[in-house]
C-alpha cells in the first residue's frame, strides 16, 4: 500500500481508503460479523484511512465501525466522520452549532474513540453556505482548539460547492474536500480543480471511483441518478474489458489511485474478500494500453454528469 500526504494536515493516508457506508446496511443486509471482518481486512491490507458518517444506516455504520475497531491501536488508523447530514431519504440536514456539537459527541460514543482525526461537513450542496461559513466552521474550529477534532473538511457532489466555501474562509480553515463521482474513467472533472485545491493547501479525497456502480460488471443500480446515455457508455467500456478478460473495476481503481494529486480514493464494501481484491488490484501491472482503449470508448460521454442540492449549488449539466 502506498501513502500520500493529505494536503497540509500532516496526515499520511493510504491511497486506497475504506468507505464505511456499506457497514450501515445501506446496499444490502450486513451482519456485525461481516462488518468486523471487512474492517479488519482493510486494516490488515494497509488501508489506514477510514471514512464514515452518522447518516449511513442511521448511525448503524458508526456503531459497527466502533465495534470493529475495538482493541485496534488508535494511532494505527486515521478516522474521518461527518456532521450535518442525518438522513438523505428524509432530507434531514442540520448544520447548526448545537446539532454539530451534539453530533460529534454522539459519534465519539458510537465509535469508541476520544477524538476524530477529520470531521467533515457532509453534503453541503443541501446547506446554506452563509451558515457553513459563519456558524458551522467556527463551531468546528472551537472543537479543534479543544482537541476533540483534529482537522476539518467539506464534502458533496457538485464541484462548485468547494470554491463557494474555500474562497470565503481563511487559509487552513477547511483542510480537505471529499468529492465523489468526479474522478473516474468516464468523468475526470475533479482533475481540473486539483491545481486550485493544491494552491489552497487542501487535501483531496476521491470517492466512488466506479461511479456508484457504473463501472462494474453488474452496472448501475436502479436508483442511480445518471442518464441512460452515461449508463450505456459505461456499459460499452465494461463489455470491452470483459471481452478481453479484464475487470473494469481493477482498471478504475488503478486509474484513480494513479493520480498523485489525489491523496486517497475511497472504496466501500461489507465483504472482506472484495476489500482484499481491491487492495490486490493495486499490486497488478497498470495496463495503460487497455486504459487508452477504454478512454477512447468513453470519449463521447466524457465528463457527462448529474447533480443535486439546492438550486444555487448545482453544477451545470453536461450531456
Amino acid at each position: 500500500m502506498k501513502y500520500r500526504p493529505l494536503g497540509s494536515t500532516g496526515l499520511q493516508v493510504s491511497v486506497l481508503g475504506f468507505g464505511g457506508s456499506s457497514l450501515g446496511s445501506v446496499f444490502r443486509p450486513v451482519t456485525l460479523d461481516d462488518a468486523i471482518a471487512t474492517v479488519r481486512a482493510a486494516l490488515d491490507g494497509g488501508m489506514n484511512f477510514i471514512d464514515t458518517s452518522p447518516s449511513y444506516g442511521q448511525t448503524l455504520a458508526e456503531l459497527r465501525l466502533g465495534r470493529a475497531l475495538e482493541g485496534v491501536p488508535r494511532d494505527s488508523y486515521i478516522l474521518a466522520t461527518k456532521i450535518g447530514s442525518y438522513s438523505e431519504a428524509r432530507g434531514d440536514y442540520d448544520f447548526s452549532a448545537a446539532s454539530t456539537e451534539r453530533s460529534i459527541e454522539h459519534s465519539l460514543i458510537r465509535l469508541g474513540i476520544d477524538h476524530i482525526d477529520l470531521i467533515q461537513c457532509h453534503d453541503i450542496e443541501f446547506a446554506d453556505h452563509d451558515q457553513i461559513v459563519n456558524e458551522t466552521l467556527p463551531t468546528l474550529q472551537k472543537l479543534k482548539e479543544q482537541g476533540i477534532v483534529r482537522h476539518i473538511g467539506i464534502t458533496g457532489l457538485p464541484l462548485k460547492i468547494f470554491p463557494s466555501i474555500l474562497d470565503r474562509v481563511a487559509p487552513g480553515t477547511v483542510e480537505t474536500i471529499l468529492s465523489f463521482c468526479h474522478y473516474e474513467l468516464n468523468d475526470t472533472s475533479l482533475g481540473d480543480m486539483i491545481p486550485y485545491l493544491q494552491e489552497k493547501g487542501v487535501g483531496i479525497i476521491n470517492a466512488s471511483p466506479t461511479g456508484m456502480g457504473l463501472l462494474t460488471q453488474r452496472g448501475a443500480p436502479d436508483w442511480h441518478p445518471s442518464t441512460a446515455t452515461i449508463r450505456e457508455g459505461c456499459k460499452k467500456a465494461m463489455e470491452h474489458c470483459r471481452a478481453r478478460g479484464v475487470d473494469i473495476v481493477q482498471l478504475a481503481l488503478q486509474f484513480a489511485c494513479d493520480n498523485e494529486g489525489i491523496a486517497s480514493t475511497l472504496v466501500g464494501s461489507a465483504n472482506p474478500d472484495n476489500i482484499r481484491a481491491n487492495i490486490a488490484y493495486l499490486d497488478q501491472p497498470f495496463d495503460r494500453e487497455r486504459l487508452a482503449e477504454v478512454m477512447e470508448i468513453l470519449g463521447p460521454i466524457h465528463n457527462f454528469n448529474f447533480t443535486r442540492g439546492l438550486p444555487q449549488h448545482r453544477d451545470e449539466i453536461l450531456g
